[in-house]
């Protein structure tokens, strides 16, 4: 039997990281999740266990940290850039980085008092190869979002093990996972990521949906049409069904106002939306 080394990669999975920025009196934080992944000349490492080729992983957490002193820490997508880059060009044998970053918010409480944000997790994934060539995926998680009416759910197909009523009048809620694709690298990524999740969101409350996927299309129209420095959203909404509550053994109607809030099984619902010019995306999904 004959085989051989496919495509593989190495890396330090979830650096955490908190930069604080103490410029007067008043901080500011960054608490980032950092991750690394690195590919090039591994066939060695691979097959024989010479490690001659191989940066440690260890040695990729000390440079996030390294780099958070040199040149803090402002919006992640320059963060992710700033470490891939140096990567690639610092060590021969390292031919492509990945790096993905998280990012929680802090709400200031005072001039070096914080609170935990309790919303969305944005993230960025950026790529880099020994030829120059880079791409930015933005995105955010966990943004869970609600619409108390004005979804409709119907006329679907109907077989033997069918038992879901259609409805008219139903609660839509999801937890929005959402990555958009930078055409280049853009003036402002927070004023872009800011743009982008409005967006959604204006998308998700003025939408009438008669399905989830139509919500999902709209949504990604929506953040395209309104950001030109971005050319392809990824979606992924899983429905957080809400089951209207049966109250007639207790002698009491039930119109649409209590609901079991059920966390599993649940749908999801995922696709993408995209420029219909829009390059190549290369490894930027990888």
């Amino acid at each position: 039997m004959s085989v051989k080394l496919g495509p593989n990669r190495y890396g330090k999975a979830e650096t955490r990281l908190v930069h604080v920025a103490r410029e007067g009196p008043v901080h500011r934080i960054k608490d980032v999740n950092v991750s690394t992944s690195l590919s090039g000349d591994t066939e060695a490492v691979h097959l024989t266990g010479d490690n001659a080729a191989v940066l440690p992983t260890d040695t990729q957490k000390n440079t996030a940290y390294a780099f958070a002193r040199k040149h803090g820490v402002g919006q992640i997508e320059e963060f992710a850039l700033l470490l891939a880059r140096h990567f690639v060009t610092s060590h021969p044998s390292i031919h492509h980085a990945r790096v993905e970053i998280e990012e929680y918010g802090w709400n200031r409480a005072g001039p070096h008092s914080f609170v935990r944000d309790g919303g969305e997790v944005r993230t960025c994934v950026v790529h880099h190869d020994r030829r120059g060539d880079s791409t930015v995926v933005s995105g955010l998680k966990d943004l869970v979002v609600l619409n108390t009416t004005g979804s409709e759910f119907h006329g679907y197909i109907v077989d033997e093990y069918t038992t879901l009523p259609p409805t008219r009048d139903r609660v839509l809620a999801t937890a929005v996972t959402a990555r958009w694709r930078h055409t280049g690298e853009t003036a402002s990524y927070a004023q872009s990521y800011e743009r982008t999740r409005q967006a959604l969101l204006d998308a998700f409350a003025g939408t009438h949906s008669r399905s989830l996927q139509q919500t999902l299309y709209a949504m990604g129209e929506r953040a395209l049409t309104v950001c030109p420095e971005i050319c392809e959203v990824r979606l992924a909404l899983p429905n957080k069904h809400h089951l209207v509550v049966d109250l007639s053994p207790f002698g009491l109607d039930n119109d649409n106002e209590v609901f079991h809030a059920a966390d599993r099984p649940y749908g999801l619902i995922e696709g993408s939306v995209l420029r219909e010019d829009a390059p190549d995306p290369r490894f930027a999904w990888e």
